[in-house]
């Protein structure tokens, strides 16, 4: 008997050990700085160690293995999001206020070209099947779609709504949260047309979205705090999670099947599936404004940018929300890792 209790004492310790090492933390923070601007999207090339950050009026290049700025792609006017094709050499970005892409060298940092879209293209992503990039716009409601080689406009697709973030499944089927329908908008890249739509309900105007190519799920964060999983092939919400506030992106990590929904309110909510049901495993304490998320698959960390804030002015008959004014030179990335 005392034995026994010993050895489940040890399996006990082990196992409470073993769930503290698996937790997730801020571990530090990239200052970036500059003038006080907005933010939205940013992406991580795991490959070449670097991360694309939206601020206004710029992208700003970050190296992750030394943890600081390198360069940035400026005149980027209202930026919201950056696509990568690799293989080109081509990197693009989504400028919401001049209803354009600016096409830039990833080696140089030096724009190439540009390509007209709709109305405040939004989201962005490169399709490698079709070799395609889209931009989905918010303004418009509908996507632009060109070719990533040469910049050729190959045509336009009616969202019917406001689209939001949208990911790819590598076999040339681009996924799309719309914000008005609250719906998952499945895209035919080469057919340039939706395929099929589902409800997400009980979620309401989703914004971020992450995708688990293996599983074949799809992970919308909403704007009434939650996160609604999709089986893809079934074109479903299989359940739904509790977030916290003011939410706007989701990342997902394959190597670990972790998912991260980036609050507003300055927290980090970790899900994952344990045992064929999808659970929140943690709640990790950022900083406010932290909304937007990339995870860098090779090291596995987390990446969320967000800056310091002034006072918020006083409500107006307009305005009975505003938000508070960033300071400037406060600019910076949070750091979340195990």
């Amino acid at each position: 008997m005392i034995n026994s209790m010993r050895t489940l004492l040890v399996f006990t310790i082990a196992a409470a050990l073993a769930a503290t090492a698996q937790d997730y933390k801020v571990t530090g923070k990239i200052d970036i700085g500059g003038p006080a601007s907005f933010w939205d999207y940013l992406t991580s090339d795991p490959g070449a160690h670097r991360l694309y950050v939206s601020n206004g009026t710029r992208v700003v290049v970050v190296d992750t293995g030394e943890g600081k700025v390198i360069g940035e792609v400026p005149d980027t006017q209202g930026v919201h999001g950056i696509a990568l094709a690799q293989h080109l050499g081509k990197g693009f970005i989504s400028c919401g206020r001049a209803n354009k892409v600016v096409v830039f060298d990833l080696k140089t940092l030096k724009a190439t070209g540009e390509v007209a879209t709709g109305k405040n293209p939004d989201a962005i992503a490169y399709e490698p099947v079709s070799g395609r990039v889209f931009t989905f716009n918010g303004a418009s409601k509908d996507s632009t779609a060109f070719d990533a080689a040469t910049g050729a406009v190959a045509g336009t697709i009616p969202m019917g709504g406001k689209p939001e973030f949208a990911q790819i499944d590598g076999k040339g089927m681009i996924y799309v949260n719309n914000e008005d329908t609250s719906e998952i908008m499945e895209v035919d890249a080469k057919g340039l047309k939706v395929a099929r739509k589902w409800s997400l309900a009980p979620c309401e105007s989703p914004s971020g979205l992450a995708i688990d190519t293996k599983h074949v799920r799809l992970f919308s964060v909403c704007e009434n705090r939650l996160m609604a999983i999709s089986d893809i092939k079934a074109g479903k919400v299989l359940t739904t999670l509790p977030i916290g506030e003011g939410a706007d992106g989701v990342a997902f990590d394959p190597g670990t099947g972790a998912a991260f929904s980036s609050n507003g309110e300055g927290t980090l909510t970790v899900v994952r599936e344990v045992k064929g049901t999808y659970k929140v495993i943690q709640t990790v304490t950022t900083e406010r404004g932290a909304r937007t998320v990339a995870v860098d698959t090779a090291t596995h960390r987390v990446y969320t940018p967000t800056a310091a804030f002034g006072p918020a002015p006083a409500p107006t008959g307009q305005n009975k929300r505003p938000r508070p004014p960033m300071l400037p030179d406060t600019f910076h990335v949070v750091i979340v890792a195990q």
